[in-house]
């Protein structure tokens, strides 16, 4: 998951994402001068095409700036943006400045208001790009109307737009749903950031002294991060399916599949970093709070394990074939051998 892109990530976001940083964030004070370094090192049009002035990176490139995202808890959409922009670019359309969030379900409209229920990343972003009905809009952030969601340092939040301060955007056909982009960025931003949860567990293992040793040489606890450390590797790999596409866009499929496989282990990780941690883990002034809660929310934020493995199912299904060919062609979405 390691390369140049990776490692530049890393760097910047561990300069400009501190703790201190996120927690701003969280008490809605937008993290502009965090977003600004990541948009000046161009990291936002990884994915766009050369054609329309971006790097034209393939989506298995992008992979370690997304786990290097969630690793470090980047306050503001820039996984979303990365794929927004790429798709905005294949639609046609003029390349779409500042953090762009993507924002597939959970949207009412009433003439020409429209209201999103729990939208991704309103207190990071600088627009949102919805599915409203059966009509794709570019909705600015600084025209909504921000409700409180109720949720202790969530970025996510309801709002409600007059949609004359939005545009619309005719997709055509041939492009990936927003839901799939979606997924395809929660699956990378939840393995990166498991594996900082898995670290800080293993540090605090080490050092967390009961009984004149180390908790880590219990047992006990060595099962627990054993089973911790499957589940983190096995999200690692749902987020390398996940990032599988054509010009710098998910396959829907694997989307799907690497979205349910990532927010599958999001329980069970959260669950044994605490529990390892003990009381610690749950104070406003320990790390690994900002962490869990964030995993919990990217699990159901643009569909939870179960509404993909509905969708997976549907399709096999629907495909008539054995599972075998199924695994080695629909799935992959090639032709078969």
């Amino acid at each position: 998951m390691e390369s140049m892109l990776g490692d530049a990530a890393n760097r910047l976001f561990a300069q400009t994402c501190t703790p201190d940083v996120i927690r701003q964030a969280e008490q809605s004070q937008p993290p502009a001068q965090a977003w600004q370094a990541c948009e000046d090192a161009g990291f936002a049009d990884a994915l766009v095409p050369e054609s329309r002035g971006g790097a034209g990176l393939a989506l298995a490139d992008a992979l370690p700036l997304a786990t290097a995202a969630g690793r470090h808890l980047c306050p503001y959409p820039i996984v979303d943006t990365l794929l927004a922009r790429a798709w905005l670019a294949h639609a046609g359309h003029a390349p779409a400045p500042g953090a762009i969030a993507l924002a597939p379900h959970g949207w009412q409209a009433s003439g020409r208001q429209a209201a999103g229920a729990n939208v991704p990343w309103i207190r990071g972003a600088d627009a949102v790009l919805a599915r409203i009905g059966e009509q794709t809009w570019l909705l600015p952030v600084r025209a909504a109307t921000i409700e409180s969601s109720g949720v202790h340092g969530s970025l996510d939040a309801p709002a409600r737009w007059s949609l004359e301060d939005g545009e619309r955007i005719d997709a055509g056909a041939g492009l990936p749903a927003l839901d799939e982009l979606a997924a395809t960025a929660c699956a990378g931003l939840i393995a990166g950031a498991m594996d900082r949860v898995l670290a800080m567990t293993l540090d605090h293992a080490n050092q967390r002294q009961q009984f004149g040793k180390p908790i880590g040489r219990f047992q006990a606890v060595q099962q627990q991060i054993s089973v911790m450390a499957e589940q983190v590797w096995a999200a690692r790999m749902a987020a390398q399916l996940a990032f599988q596409g054509r010009d710098g866009l998910p396959r829907p499929l694997l989307a799907a599949l690497g979205k349910a496989r990532a927010s599958l282990a999001v329980a069970r990780v959260a669950d044994i970093a605490h529990a390892v941690h003990g009381a610690i883990g749950i104070t406003e002034e320990y790390d690994l709070q900002l962490y869990t809660r964030r995993l919990r929310e990217w699990r159901l934020a643009a569909g939870s394990e179960s509404h993909w493995h509905a969708r997976i199912g549907a399709h096999a299904l629907a495909d008539g074939g054995d599972a075998v060919s199924y695994l080695r062609t629909a799935l992959f979405d090639r032709e078969t051998a």
